[in-house]
């Protein structure tokens, strides 16, 4: 039973693609992070190299993986208790493990042996079961975000990332990407655009609504519910077995609204931070 590590990417999917293939819906982001760093390079995301790590059990499959993007914390997925304290044992003292997304149970196990933890966020995956679009519907109408959006779309996936504690560096990135894929939805009113859903790219079957967001002045009045509803209906059109989105459980409006459009939630997440 070992940990190994790597920056190469396509090394980490030759020994752990099949786990993460096998298990979409709990390996959503992982599949997405690595997908981006298969497609625009070990930088995607930052300066520093990716940190890619799997740890195998006692009968030589993969039954864990860390994927580490600087400056995002290590996303740690379907890691077994056993594989925490050599986990901290190989990481502990860099920081390889100063940011951190676990299950909560993991994270709990690794909060005890990390000195300086705190809680950043704690997060809830959903998954769409029956979709409900709200009824009656809001004023205005779905589009697809166009070129001529741009300047708009980049402000708000940056209002956005700072409201959900993320990064901001991927916006532009996000958009251009997002606008040439079609995944980008707008939800308008009297021709202004009053709400943002995206999706991310199908990987194993699976589609993740993203960055939902409704500037303050628009709030109320069902505008992210519908585009969020509209995003989900365009998910499963392109063929996805499994539509996703995950939400922050300090926020229990955006909460209330998924699950009134037909998300039921699968598993809590919890990010870690050590230090200042």
């Amino acid at each position: 039973m070992t940990w190994t590590f790597t920056d190469d990417v396509d090394v980490f999917l030759a020994a752990a693609g099949p786990s993460l293939a096998a298990r979409p819906v709990e390996h959503t982001v992982v599949l997405t992070v690595t997908e981006r760093l298969r497609r625009s390079g070990a930088h995607h995301y930052g300066d520093d190299d990716p940190l890619l790590g799997w740890w195998r059990g006692a009968d030589g499959a993969v039954a864990g993986t860390l994927v580490r993007t600087p400056p995002h914390a290590a996303l740690l997925n379907a890691v077994p208790p056993e594989a925490v304290g050599p986990l901290v044992e190989a990481l502990g003292a860099g920081p390889g493990l100063d940011g951190v997304d676990a299950d909560r149970d993991i994270a709990a196990l690794l909060a005890a042996r990390l000195p300086g933890c705190r809680t950043e966020q704690e997060q809830r995956l959903y998954r769409l079961g029956t979709l409900l679009p709200p009824s009656p519907a809001p004023e205005g109408r779905a589009r697809a975000a166009a070129r001529a959006d741009r300047a708009l779309l980049v402000a708000w996936v940056e209002e956005f990332a700072e409201a959900t504690g993320q990064s901001k560096s991927s916006a532009e990135w996000l958009v251009d990407e997002g606008t040439e894929r079609g995944s980008l939805t707008l939800w308008e009113n009297g021709g202004t655009p009053v709400a943002l859903a995206g999706r991310s790219r199908m990987l194993a079957g699976t589609v993740r609504v993203t960055s939902v967001y409704t500037p303050p002045e628009f709030r109320g009045r069902g505008f992210g519910a519908a585009v969020t509803a509209e995003a989900s209906r365009a998910a499963r059109a392109e063929g996805a077995a499994e539509v996703l989105l995950f939400a922050d459980l300090a926020n229990p409006t955006s909460n209330g609204v998924y699950l009134r459009i037909g998300y039921e939630p699968v598993a809590d997440r919890v990010r870690l931070r050590r230090g200042t």
